[in-house]
């Protein structure tokens, strides 16, 4: 470096600004700007940590215990309850699904068929809001019309993912006297919607699991579950209900089939290992393993889920209200409002990213009703293999065959996501379904023909009245017992809850 670089070097930053009072001005501006961010900056936190203290310090009401009425604790926590309550609306729908009313079994009558046998035959619908667990419940023909100690169908297991009801009266009854009692020994007492006790912890608000056969499950994996992360709550909460699960024993004791995997086969392998079936189809004679709502399992095999993004990152997207920042408990369709879920990691248009759910969904339904509409000839026609002499012996191979099929089939129809939350184990899964389903229907072909059935004539099915009437249920008794039991008994539950004070 030669002297005259050495001297421009050395020149201090004083004289350059005396040289050029812009540069000066620009330094000053600049700083300034900085100092005006940064206390802006310290003005949201001091907000926001302010506004969050206040909520603590201001409560209302002290929560204990298991506060099953979710309206007490909207007084502390008024935004979550608002969005909460909004669980009633029903006035969304996407291309599959939404929050309206939908006769399931209306849609596709096959799948009274598919559970002949089993209480789904009766009745089954497409899920509506939170707000209308209990509503839905009581009115939905699966669970019978119990009046004077009959017409009982189903345990006190059944109510688990229905209400805070549930772990309050586990903790006043015992979580295995619970499950093995009645379904009707619980309706006075159960009669609170999906709310803020089923989730939260009254004292600090952190997400907490209220209901044992999770907890149980990660045991029997060799887990801990309090080890789980923030993020992993915001799904595992879910989990206690959004899962496949058996009710265990004589006792109905609620449990996951987690202890070998999450994969549908890990699942299979579980109960085949311990010779479970939930029913014996009524036509076919197979032995059925009814998946309930593996919505959890399923999702950790799709993008979103080997990303460790989390059912309340897209279902109850963040809202900004003052310096308050809270989850909306609406809990719906991510497509309801598209900006606040989707959009805020996706770039997209909202028209191309639904475009790309509905693509996804189109795909894996598609597969769906080809499987469904194989499995229904496939049962109707095992009938017919026992109407025309067919042995054990000759039908024990179509049978696995047959249960096998249905358990995939409706391992993805039961997780009412799946088609968009794990598309591609969805397609697999029913891939081979439909597979089994052929082979059954191959062998029955063969069966059939050695038995000198040379054609094949099966019922007509194609609306639910005519499939129910096929597998022999007496659909105008059913539905004239539970208007009684809906008149009579369910008043009389609801009037014994508010003499209580439970609602």
């Amino acid at each position: 470096m030669n002297s005259q670089e050495k001297q421009e070097t050395g020149r201090t930053a004083g004289a350059r600004v005396k040289e050029r009072p812009r540069i000066g001005w620009g330094i000053f501006i600049l700083s300034m700007l900085v100092v005006f961010l940064l206390g802006l900056l310290a003005a949201s936190i001091t907000e926001r940590r302010a506004e969050v203290a206040t909520l603590f310090n201001n409560k209302k009401v002290e929560i204990s215990g298991v506060e099953a009425r979710s309206r007490v604790w909207g007084l502390n926590y008024p935004r979550e309850y608002n969005t909460w309550k909004k669980t009633a609306e029903m006035d969304f729908s996407s291309k599959h699904l939404g929050s309206k009313p939908e006769d399931a079994l209306e849609k596709r009558p096959d799948m009274v068929v598919l559970w002949a046998g089993y209480a789904f035959s009766r009745d089954y619908s497409a899920p509506r809001g939170h707000m209308y667990t209990i509503d839905d419940m009581r009115a939905t023909l699966r669970v019978g019309a119990p009046m004077d100690g009959k017409g009982e169908l189903q345990p006190g297991t059944c109510w688990v993912c229905k209400s805070p009801d549930v772990p309050r009266m586990m903790l006043e009854k015992g979580v295995a006297e619970f499950y093995k009692d009645k379904w009707s020994a619980w309706g006075a007492e159960i009669v609170n919607p999906i709310g803020c006790a089923d989730c939260h912890d009254p004292a600090t608000m952190n997400l907490t699991i209220t209901r044992p056969a999770l907890v149980e499950a990660y045991q029997s994996m060799g887990k801990n579950i309090a080890d789980a992360s923030p993020q992993e709550m915001r799904s595992l909460v879910c989990a206690q209900c959004h899962v496949e699960y058996y009710f265990k024993g004589d006792g109905r004791y609620l449990t996951f089939p987690w202890d070998k995997g999450f994969s549908v086969e890990a699942m299979e392998d579980y109960y085949d290992g311990i010779d479970y079936k939930d029913y014996v189809h009524a036509v076919s004679k197979a032995p059925i393993l009814k998946a309930q709502h593996p919505d959890y399992e399923l999702a950790m095999f799709g993008a979103h889920g080997q990303r460790n993004v989390s059912c309340a990152d897209c279902h109850m997207p963040y809202i900004s209200e003052g310096g308050i920042k809270y989850s909306d408990h609406q809990v719906v369709s991510p497509l309801k409002n598209i900006a606040a879920t989707c959009q805020t990691c996706h770039r997209e248009s909202e028209e191309v990213l639904r475009g790309y759910v509905y693509e996804r969904q189109d795909k894996v339904l598609e597969i769906r009703n080809r499987a469904e509409s194989e499995l229904a000839k496939a049962h109707l026609t095992a009938g017919l293999a026992w109407n025309n002499g067919a042995t054990q012996e000759e039908m024990a191979p179509v049978l696995k065959l047959i249960r096998e099929a249905q358990w995939r089939w409706d391992y993805t129809v039961a997780s009412h996501g799946g088609p968009f939350h794990a598309p591609v184990e969805s397609v697999r899964i029913l891939a081979h379904s439909l597979d089994k389903t052929m082979a059954a229907q191959l062998a029955l072909q063969k069966l059939l023909f050695a038995k000198g059935v040379k054609e094949i004539v099966l019922p007509d099915i194609s609306t639910k009245a005519k499939a129910q009437a096929v597998i022999g249920l007496k659909m105008d008794e059913l539905r004239k017992d539970k208007a009684v039991f809906m008149q009579t008994v369910v008043p009389q539950w609801i009037k014994t809850a508010q003499e209580k004070d439970r609602l």
